[in-house]
Formats: structure tokens, sequence, C-alpha cells
């Protein structure tokens, strides 16, 4: 299968496959290591150096405070939220109260207006009514001294 045309260097070897209208194919063959040659990775993992124990205790001292800090700091939070909680419902109960207080002087002045509309109208009504006594007392004079010059 293989063709005439193999690339050879020091490691690895590229033959190349059969080209067909889809592309062209290649084996890779990966040289077999080198006995002398040292592995980078070991297979064991890497010896620990001694840790002491005051070593120990200042890593754990470490994290206790930064674990009372990050706690510092989430209650800090809250409580900044809810500072900002409470200026929101004191503002919208300061404007719910200057809502109401500007309602009802609104409908106090509708009021009073309506009140002096009327006393004004019930005034005009009572001038009139007593305009029209008048006259139907002039009325009535002039009727009885007309039949007491008729008798």
């Amino acid at each position: 299968m293989a063709t005439s045309q193999d690339i050879v260097s020091s490691d690895i070897v590229i033959k190349e496959l059969d080209k067909r209208a889809s592309g062209q194919a290649f084996e890779v063959i990966l040289a077999a290591p080198a006995p002398d040659a040292k592995a980078e990775f070991p297979l064991s993992p890497p010896k620990k150096k001694d840790v002491s124990l005051e070593e120990i205790q200042r890593k754990l001292d470490a994290a206790e405070e930064r674990r009372k800090n990050h706690e510092a700091e989430v209650l800090r939070h809250l409580a900044e939220k809810r500072e900002h909680e409470k200026e929101v419902l004191q503002k919208a109960m300061e404007e719910n109260n200057n809502f109401s207080k500007m309602a009802e002087d609104k409908l106090n002045q509708k009021m009073e207006a309506n009140k002096e509309n009327r006393t004004a109208l019930m005034a005009a009504m009572n001038e009139k009514f007593k305009e029209k006594d008048k006259k139907l007392e002039e009325v009535r004079k002039n009727k009885e001294t007309k039949d007491g010059s008729e008798d």
C-alpha cells in the first residue's frame, strides 16, 4: 500500500498512502525511544518535602484568616443591602405620605370652593326671594288700596 514516496527523519517516518479524490492519507510512524534517554515524566509522584508542624499551623491560621475576612465581607455586603432596602422603603413611604397630603389638600380646596359657591348661590337665591317677596307685598298693598278705594 505504501507508495514510492517516503520521508524519513531521525525520529519520525512518514509514509504517503494512496491519493484519493477526497484527499491524501499519510501514515506517521514514531521511532521507539532510545534506551539511554531518561523519561521526562516520572511514573511516581515527586517526593514532597517534610512539612513542619509550625508550617501546617501557619497555613491553617492563614486559611482561617481568609475565611473570616470573606465572612466579614459577605456580612458587610448584606448590611449594605439591608441599609439600601431601608432607604428605599423610607423614600417610598415619604413619597406616599406626600402624595396623600397633596391629595388631601387638593380635596380640601375643592370642598372649600364648593362650599363658597354653594354659599354664594344660596345668598343669591335668598336675595332673589326677598325681591320677589317685596314685589308680592307691593302688589298686595296696591291691590288692597285699589280694593279699599273701590268700596
